[in-house]
């Protein structure tokens, strides 16, 4: 059993909504048509490059990486998530029970071409000790490619009156028929880029794009407010020391 770190959040929410996950997150519209399109559009020519699926939660991006030809390493923090994802791709690649924040000791350094970081970051209280691991286990000019919670949402959604502050915040996700409180991180824009530069990468692309026509279908009113406020922020880093 993997030692849970102090800073990590939401493990107990993410047990609770392991069975939507496996069940409805390919075709829930946040993920489908928002969230992975515009992830995907920043993981190009990934065949034979050896990637680490960071927080693989459900498993969709492992099997992804998997049928595109990279050699994957999955981990999270949460022991059913690793069970979905081990089902998911029927044992093809590792997929460990980790916790970023006690250190990956059983990856070497300069060692993978990619870090995929889909909807993780947010859970992570000190995020420059995070972006440090990531950058050991990266090889030189190798990839950082970050989805997480738009500063700007945040901000404005709960209400803060303080943009500077770094904050614990807790909302409510409606899973199926449950409605579970998930917490997580709230920062500046500041405060997430800079500790990723201090911590050796050059910001290559960032991206605050549409959600596709497939979401506008599934959720209008939802698409009308995310071409004016934009849900998630999309990041492509690269190791340059």
């Amino acid at each position: 059993m993997e030692n849970i770190h102090e800073d990590t959040i939401s493990v107990k929410s993410y047990d609770e909504m392991a069975k939507y996950y496996e069940n409805f997150v390919d075709t829930k519209p946040w993920n489908a048509y928002y969230e992975r399109p515009a992830t995907l559009s920043l993981l190009l020519n990934i065949k034979n490059l050896k990637i680490m699926d960071l927080g693989c939660a459900g498993g969709w991006y492992t099997k992804y990486l998997l049928d595109n030809g990279a050699d994957v390493i999955a981990t999270d923090v949460n022991k059913n998530m690793v069970e979905i994802t081990k089902k998911r791709t029927q044992n093809r690649c590792p997929v460990i029970q980790a916790d970023i924040n006690n250190g990956f000791d059983f990856i070497k350094d300069c060692s993978l071409d990619i870090v995929l970081a889909s909807l993780v970051i947010h859970y992570i209280k000190n995020i420059e000790k995070a972006f440090n691991e990531i950058n050991r286990i990266l090889k030189l000019n190798g990839e950082i490619i970050i989805s997480t919670h738009h500063p700007l949402m945040e901000f404005t959604y709960f209400k803060r009156d303080n943009y500077m502050a770094v904050e614990l915040l807790e909302d409510e996700w409606n899973m199926g028929d449950e409605k579970i409180n998930v917490q997580f991180y709230r920062r500046p824009l500041s405060k997430l880029l800079q500790p990723l530069i201090n911590s050796g990468f050059y910001i290559e692309n960032i991206m605050e794009p549409e959600p596709t026509k497939e979401f506008k279908d599934k959720l209008p009113e939802a698409y009308e407010r995310l071409i004016k406020r934009p849900n998630f922020l999309f990041i492509k880093g690269r190791k340059v020391k």
